[in-house]
């Protein structure tokens, strides 16, 4: 994860160390309510560094391991795979990406780095598009058997 992560923060253009929580629902449903003022568990938290010292330490993300497990099973794919995404999507944020601002360059961006990072479809992928327009491994295996 640690190889991932250094060479989505390269492919991003991070030039900071990036420090991660891996933690529970109950854990970033704290950390959102306390800094975003949303009292419920997320995916994905960001908290980028002040501009002073982002060249030193882009930030922190949080990443909620029971959220990441709920919706790998979801998608069909490993936690692993997840946690990846999650990360990258985490990571255009520390950038100063904000899709729910953007016209869709976050999205865009974080779809070209899924390419050349060799993940599944990415989170705002997910959220934007209907659940039964996404081909995930399951669904395509349950096609075939029908």
């Amino acid at each position: 994860m640690t190889r991932f992560l250094r060479r989505a923060r390269e492919v991003v253009g991070l030039a900071g160390e990036v420090d991660v929580l891996l933690t529970s629902d109950a854990e970033i449903k704290r950390l959102n309510r306390t800094f975003r003022r949303k009292n419920k568990p997320t995916d994905v938290l960001s908290f980028p560094a002040p501009e002073e010292i982002a060249l030193q330490h882009a930030g922190d993300l949080a990443i909620s391991l029971d959220t990441a497990a709920q919706q790998a099973e979801s998608f069909g794919h490993s936690l692993s795979d997840e946690v990846r995404i999650l990360l990258l999507h985490g990571l255009l944020h520390l950038a100063g990406m904000d899709h729910e601002v953007d016209s869709g360059e976050m999205a865009a961006r974080e779809a070209e780095l899924r390419s050349e990072l060799k993940l599944p479809v990415t989170l705002i992928e997910r959220v934007s598009r209907p659940q039964a327009a996404i081909r995930t491994p399951k669904k395509l295996a349950r096609r075939r058997s029908q």
